[in-house]
């Protein structure tokens, strides 16, 4: 077996340096396994005559050689270190890049604003399930504005302002007039103008990088006492951008630290980023901001694992395949069996009781993850998948689905089923989610039976709904003796969420 391979990643922003270590294991799975940030603020070291001083390096060497340290105590195999905006904007860009690679011993190159809009989109549509959006990244020396459709990039371009340049300019001090936002809206405006295409396709979601939107997202979450420990993929609309600029704006430095969600190091730095990010959100006449957890840094990943296919074919399928290879908590062959026979039973029962192609998206996905717990512990495994699945990410769903999901591939009774989706009330707000939860849990529960020995003994199922009761026929390569056993079991559930009975056949063939 290969052992884990590591790649370090460390992004020198304007405003923020930053290591992520990726570990792909050795079955393919990729994870985080430790990330470093520090401020830096370079572009507030930018002389009057655009350069940036290599007097001012030191401090920035001296972390990337702390950073390789760590990488050398993570065994990590291979470094990639990139630059953006502060010091690409810089008169004498070249010479920093050549001076921090001399010195701390790391390759640093400098990416152009095309390549910066490149792999904030490959981390955005690896990550979220839209077909067609506009991508807006605000760092602290440049924002870049993306729109893509059918999931191809179409348009990009990078504006020279961001977070930190922009308060050097208009808010110094974390101090911001009303006037200072009217400059900023229209630094923005005349920006956007000279780009026509971002104000061609209203209606589309706004998807957010950067700390400005993530800060956001946290403020959001803490307001509406958000139950999902989860910042990716997380919706506001505009009017939540609008009211948390206003309230923001109006509130003295030392009141905007103490904003719950809001870091006290980006405090100063909030108010011009919001107001950044509402004009281009007004200009391209999004529909709702959807904040990413996944950007550059995961496209720079992506590609360099995986260059000959650095757009996945299937977001939910690639995010499920890989927490199976970071948790394989049972045997492969079992769960895709699981899975296999809970569509089977789904679409013999869904669509008559009104479930929708969405729903059989959810099955799936908490048949193929419903062992995962097995990697904490066997024992009460159902318990530790549940919490698996509500704090990892599955890309590709929204919160309210990963929520179904991880009550679904945990359920044993509607009664236990309602007690744990208590906790997650506020996410799970569509009329008849328990129902929901109720219905393709005893599915799942049903499929689980079958495959009670984990030795795939049903090779085809057939099953026929009548008005009082649900009739399978099992062809088996062996006789089923423990699945038919667990079936019984299940059917008192099954009756009362589906008001039928199990009626069961059973054919077994020895033919291949």
């Amino acid at each position: 077996m290969s052992i884990p391979q590591r790649i370090g990643i460390i992004d020198i922003g304007s405003n923020s340096i930053r290591l992520v270590i990726y570990e792909q294991n050795a079955l393919g799975g990729c994870r985080v396994v430790t990330e470093h940030k520090q401020s830096a603020r370079l572009s507030e070291r930018i002389s009057a005559d655009g350069r940036l001083p290599t007097g001012e390096l030191d401090s920035v060497v001296e972390l990337l050689q702390q950073f390789a340290l760590i990488c050398s105590a993570y065994e990590v195999a291979q470094v990639r270190a990139v630059a953006t905006a502060a010091i690409r904007n810089a008169a004498n860009s070249a010479e920093i890049a050549a001076e921090l690679t001399k010195r701390s011993g790391i390759v640093v190159e400098v990416l152009s604003g095309a390549e910066e809009g490149r792999y904030g989109f490959l981390g955005v549509i690896n990550a979220i399930d839209v077909q067609d959006g506009f991508i807006v990244d605000i760092g602290g020396g440049s924002t870049e504005v993306t729109l893509f459709r059918g999931r191809t990039l179409l348009h990009s371009v990078s504006f020279p302002f961001g977070s930190v340049n922009t308060t050097r300019q208009h808010a110094r001090g974390g101090v911001i007039t009303e006037q200072g936002l009217a400059a900023i809206r229209q630094m923005v405006g005349e920006a956007v103008a000279s780009q026509p295409w971002i104000g061609s396709a209203p209606g589309l979601p706004l998807i957010g990088l950067g700390g400005t939107i993530r800060n956001l997202g946290k403020m959001s979450q803490r307001r509406r006492k958000h139950s999902l420990p989860l910042a990716h993929n997380y919706e506001l609309k505009a009017g939540e951008l609008d009211a948390f600029l206003k309230q923001l704006a109006a509130l003295p430095l030392d009141k905007r630290k103490k904003v719950d969600g809001l870091s006290k190091d980006r405090a100063d730095l909030i108010v011009p980023g919001l107001a950044i990010l509402q004009a281009i959100f007004a200009a391209a006449g999004a529909a709702h901001l959807i904040v990413s957890g996944s950007g550059l840094r995961d496209g720079l990943v992506r590609e360099t694992l995986h260059p000959e296919q650095p757009v996945v074919d299937d977001v939910l399928e690639a995010s499920i395949e890989n927490l199976l290879l970071l948790h394989h908590g049972g045997v492969a062959a079992h769960v895709r069996q699981v899975s296999r026979l809970a569509l089977a039973l789904f679409d013999a029962l869904g669509p008559a009781h009104g479930l929708s192609a969405r729903d059989r998206h959810c099955l799936r996905a908490a048949a193929l993850l419903h062992r995962i717990g097995a990697t904490v512990s066997y024992y009460q495994y159902a318990k530790h998948t549940q919490y698996i699945i509500a704090q990892a990410r599955i890309d590709g769903c929204t919160h309210r689905e990963i929520a179904l999901i991880s009550l679904i591939a945990a359920y044993k009774t509607k009664s236990r089923a309602h007690q744990n989706a208590l906790a997650y009330k506020d996410v799970l707000n569509e009329p008849g989610d328990e129902e929901l939860i109720a219905r393709l849990g005893t599915l799942l529960q049903l499929a689980v039976a079958l495959d009670r020995s984990e030795t795939q003994p049903v090779r085809e199922l057939q099953a026929a709904p009548h008005a009082k009761a649900l009739e399978l026929t099992l062809q088996c390569s062996h006789p089923p003796a423990a699945e038919l056993a667990e079936l019984a079991g299940q059917e008192k559930e099954f009756h009362k969420i589906w008001g039928r009975r199990i009626k069961c056949r059973v054919e077994v063939s020895s033919r291949p």
